[in-house]
């Protein structure tokens, strides 16, 4: 069973047909599909399932805390079922493909006080930007 699987049973999290195939999609280490896609690849294992029904899971899933909402430019957001192991993400400039990273340092020792202008700092989210070895040997 996936970790996604896991942790909904584990909240008693009611398991329809058509939510478990949403969370079997998502399952995986390097995962940050579109809504579209999730449901393109739902549809591949349960025909019936909605687009709806789609957009409703993953709005479930993300109030739950269980799945991030990931927007990381000007394209659709993704939906990322790595939300318990702090990470930062890796995106191609050219193609899109995210990957999660987990580089060494604490992000939020990272910001001097002077330049917190009073704020009181609760989350760091860390983009890296660049080319993936495809694009970049295009």
């Amino acid at each position: 069973m996936s970790d996604l699987l896991e942790r909904l049973r584990g909240r008693g999290w009611r398991m329809t047909a058509q939510r478990r195939v949403v969370a079997e999609v998502l399952d995986g280490e390097h995962v940050h599909l579109t809504a579209d896609e999730v449901h393109a690849r739902a549809v591949a294992r349960l025909p019936e399932i909605s687009r709806a029904t789609v957009y409703n899971t993953l709005g479930e899933l993300v109030s739950l805390g269980e799945v991030l909402e990931v927007a990381t430019d000007k394209r659709a957001k993704r939906y990322d079922p790595n939300a318990h192991r702090p990470h930062h993400h890796l995106v191609c400039a050219g193609c899109g493909a995210i990957r999660d990273v987990h580089p060494t340092g604490d992000p939020m020792a990272d910001l001097p006080s002077s330049e917190r202008f009073g704020f009181t700092v609760s989350d760091v989210e860390v983009t890296y930007r660049g080319l993936c070895p495809d694009c970049a040997a295009a």
